[in-house]
């Protein structure tokens, strides 16, 4: 977070597989949540100027060797803390309570009991449904503290300390397996914290342009413009910031879709009228990328290459000083923090050269996907361009698993378009996260009339997720896999196979490189 936003509540993260979600859900109540880390040192924490924090579970005990504790800071800011399943344990633990391993477990529906009618559960029913995940349970509530509800193995399944804005529960409100979960949410944002649900899709716009043009002045700026969801929306919410001031490069990598560049050009050269600079630079990408098997370096390669292409356009442009980039929250998460392992560097993330040139202006970065799309459809972008289903950056390289090729290139390109044909004749287009084709650098015999072949499989890949976070393979029906399968066999030339991924994120990634 590089400043404060009003109203903002931090979701503590104890490596909760949850984390991520909690944040969403308080951003559902249109409330602005990002994560930090347990260990944040408070002065920074304090920096941040929170109007409240919710401590997530976590996998630890609070009795093992080296288990994440809680600040005892956190509880003296002065403002309403919320724990949620660890959360609560660290919370009794640090304040006098007790907290013990049972032997009674928990996990599933619950049946939950309210006591009385705390704050977390004003105007809801006495008896609910809730989410149970934990093997230790708080079984004394500190002094100070009210316990307002429990479950048959959890004494205190919910307790608080209005006086001191203390509040938790020892079930996930979070999931959509709590029913009322995001009724208690709102009860702890709206009426503890006492924050409007002003977290709109016009305020983020209205607090982004605001930024831009302070940051920016009379200076020039460059956009890299893909045509998907993020860059586009990107590019427009910066024009609606500083207008002739920007210029959108869009530079054709050969590593696009088929048709997929004279898309490009014509909506937004057109349509949008806005500054655009097309660059052709198939020739040089596929010569960088000549000899080049390793994922890693792909993405580093083609991320580099960019830069060195909006640098040489820079130059044009009275030196522009900026670039724009759609970089979002889960491409930083990816790509590694000093908490979170690398999973893969995205090319606009640890992909760009140390010795670049540009000061990054990233408008989404905050944001998930479909917070992009909400921005992108309040900025009037047409429907085509808000649901285009997410495309990587360095785009067929990393669908091509192994050398990038010419001939590998137009086998793939051809096989994708009917992948996409099909799904979105089948109507399935919408509902997918993604839908595409991919090409192993393997070959396999097959038979094609009388005589042998030795030929390129094709993958098929297509996932439903929320965030890209996670992502679960999509149960196509058999006709549309069908149809998939003898098109591309009997219409790509140089392709004898296919094949369905059904592995989902984890332990799998969506692309396969």
């Amino acid at each position: 977070m590089t400043a404060p936003h009003e109203n903002t509540v931090l979701v503590v993260d104890y490596g909760a597989q949850y984390a991520q979600l909690i944040a969403r859900r308080v951003r559902e109540c249109k409330v602005y949540s990002e994560i930090v880390q347990h260990d944040i040192p408070l002065e920074k924490l304090k920096s941040l100027e929170p109007s409240g924090l919710i401590l997530s579970g976590g996998p630890a005990s609070i009795y093992e060797k080296g288990a994440p504790r809680a600040h005892p800071g956190f509880f003296k800011l002065g403002v309403p803390v919320l724990g949620i399943c660890y959360g609560i344990q660290l919370m009794a633990d640090e304040l006098g309570g007790k907290v013990e391993r049972t032997g009674a477990r928990e996990y599933g529906k619950t049946a939950l009991d309210v006591l009385e009618k705390a704050v977390l559960f004003t105007d809801l029913p006495l008896k609910q449904t809730v989410w149970m995940s934990h093997g230790d349970t708080v079984t004394a509530a500190p002094a100070g503290f009210r316990v307002t509800a429990k479950t048959a193995s959890s004494p205190v399944a919910a307790m608080e300390s209005r006086g001191d804005g203390l509040y938790a529960v020892q079930f996930h409100p979070e999931v959509v397996h709590t029913p009322l979960g995001m009724d208690i949410l709102k009860n702890f944002l709206y009426r503890a914290c006492d924050i409007l649900p002003t977290w709109t899709m016009s305020s983020i716009i209205e607090e982004t342009v605001t930024e831009i043009r302070r940051r920016v002045g009379d200076e020039k700026i460059i956009c890299g413009l893909s045509g998907g969801v993020d860059s586009s929306t990107a590019a427009v919410l910066v024009n609606k910031a500083v207008g002739d001031q920007l210029t959108c490069v869009f530079v054709d990598t050969g590593l696009l879709r088929a048709g997929e560049a004279e898309e490009v050009v014509e909506t937004f050269g057109k349509h949008f009228e806005m500054n655009l600079v097309h660059v052709d630079a198939a020739d040089r990408f596929l010569e960088r990328l000549e000899g080049v098997t390793d994922p890693e370096v792909k993405r580093k390669t083609i991320g580099e290459e960019f830069i060195r292409v909006f640098e040489e356009v820079a130059t044009q442009f009275e030196d522009a000083k900026f670039l724009v980039q759609g970089t979002l929250y889960p491409d930083i998460i990816e790509s590694g923090t000093r908490d979170a392992a690398r999973i893969k560097s995205h090319h606009n993330v640890g992909g760009l050269p140390e010795d670049m040139q540009f000061e990054l202006i990233e408008p989404l970065r905050e944001l998930f996907k479909d917070e992009v799309r909400a921005v992108g459809e309040e900025l009037g972008l047409p429907e085509e361009i808000v649901w285009r289903q997410p495309f990587p950056g360095p785009g067929l390289a990393v669908r091509i698993i192994g050398e990038v090729t010419r001939e590998r290139l137009e086998i793939l390109q051809k096989a994708d378009a009917i992948v996409i044909e099909e799904i979105k004749r089948a109507k399935l287009y919408r509902e997918l996260w993604q839908s595409f084709a991919i090409l192993p650098c393997i070959r396999s015999v097959g038979v094609m009339g009388d005589g042998r072949t030795y030929a390129y499989p094709i993958v098929l890949r297509a996932v439903t997720s929320e965030d890209a976070m996670t992502a679960d393979w999509a149960r196509l029906p058999h006709e549309v896999l069908e149809r998939i399968s003898s098109r591309v066999i009997n219409e790509v030339e140089g392709v004898n196979r296919v094949a369905y991924d059904i592995s989902s994120k984890p332990p799998s990634t969506i692309e396969w490189e």
